[in-house]
């Protein structure tokens, strides 16, 4: 059996539960069973949410301010990125006695590749195995989705969250995906979702009814990738060597900005931030983007690049202090400040000012 001309694969995909807020529930007994949410601390934004907080509707990216009126007894928690990667870290070296095919997407999930690697299992079986291994190594719960592509373990593994296992075999994948509401695929954001939408796509069924024709005039190069899901089809592999492509941090403030030479001070931190975690994976960047948002919630970036790599702290610093003037005075204030190093090469062992690396953000 094949999937374009190729065999069949196994691929799962596993997708931690609410991994921020389970951990914190973990660590704190009091916080057990009750709304949490990690981040959104005076004027941020919610990095992650309890089941018990999503009932009221409270979601990740959410302004802490509103996720506090869906539920007023959300408790907010501090993140703690450095457990968080620890765990993590303890989850992947369940998932490599299994495959060396892993590709994590974030903190919290990965597809593994297990078509070379079953010896006599299922991968349905190694699956269920892996979700308890988890569960005895870390006391948190994951959720796994298996089938023959990327696409649809994915899909699958949303399926029975949380705690659960969820399959979708070769004769299956086509029906299941045209039974889908078009804002569930992955690979469809809101904005492509509701230009789906103005030509009558809904559903799978709808999608899988256009013509690859119709689709490349109007979503251009994707128009292939979304008449190929419409009936099942990924051809994607699982690539354990994802690259990240840029590294950055940002803070929202609790009151507003006024000030650019106090602005500039709050540059400071995010600049000793992004180096530091930077020259642990040794990259150079070439690249500094500088992001704000103002008051009123609207969002510029603004970016300068180098024919060479950024040398220093300070050099990036210097850049973004020098985006930010131009665009810093607004009736409305500013209410966040982010830097983002992208354009990453390797840096040379003994280039120690140039050792950039990643920040891994969540």
């Amino acid at each position: 059996m094949t999937e374009g001309g190729e065999r069949i694969r196994r691929i799962v995909h596993v997708d931690m539960d609410a991994f921020f807020a389970s951990v914190e529930q973990r660590d704190n007994p009091d916080l057990r069973g009750r709304p949490v949410a990690v981040g959104g601390i005076q004027r941020g934004v919610v990095a992650a949410a309890s089941y018990e907080a999503r009932r009221f509707g409270v979601r990740s990216a959410m302004p802490s301010m509103r996720a506090k009126r869906l539920c007023p007894d959300l408790i907010f928690v501090k993140p703690r990125f450095e457990v968080y990667k620890a765990v993590s870290q303890q989850i992947r070296e369940i998932f490599a006695d299994y495959t060396p095919l892993i590709e994590p997407l974030s903190l919290d999930e990965a597809y593994l590749d297990l078509t070379d690697q079953l010896e006599g299992r299922t991968a349905t079986r190694i699956a269920q195995e892996i979700r308890a291994r988890i569960l005895q190594a870390t006391g948190l719960t994951a959720s796994a989705g298996v089938s023959y592509n990327k696409f649809l373990a994915k899909l699958a593994s949303d399926q029975r969250k949380p705690d659960g296992l969820f399959v979708i075999p070769p004769e299956a994948g086509a029906e299941f995906v045209q039974s889908l509401p078009i804002g569930r695929f992955h690979g469809v954001g809101p904005a492509t979702a509701a230009r789906m939408e103005a030509h009558g796509i809904l559903t799978g069924a709808d999608l899988a009814r256009q013509s690859l024709e119709f689709l490349t005039a109007r979503f251009g190069k994707s128009g292939t990738y979304y008449w190929n899901i419409a009936r099942g089809i990924d051809m994607r592999e699982v690539k354990p060597d994802r690259i990240r492509k840029s590294i950055g941090a940002e803070n929202t403030f609790f009151d507003d900005l006024r000030d650019l030479d106090a602005a500039i001070l709050e540059l400071g931190p995010l600049a000793d931030k992004v180096w530091r975690h930077a020259e642990r994976a040794r990259k150079s960047g070439r690249t500094v983007t500088l992001k704000v948002k103002y008051g009123d919630f609207r969002q510029i970036t603004r970016a300068k690049s180098l024919p060479r790599p950024v040398e220093s702290r300070d050099e990036m610093l210097g850049i973004a202090c020098d985006l930010l003037g131009p665009v810093f005075a607004d009736p409305h204030g500013v209410r966040l400040l982010g830097i983002t190093l992208s354009g990453l090469d390797e840096a040379g062992a003994g280039d120690a000012p140039r050792q950039l690396g990643l920040f891994d953000q969540a």
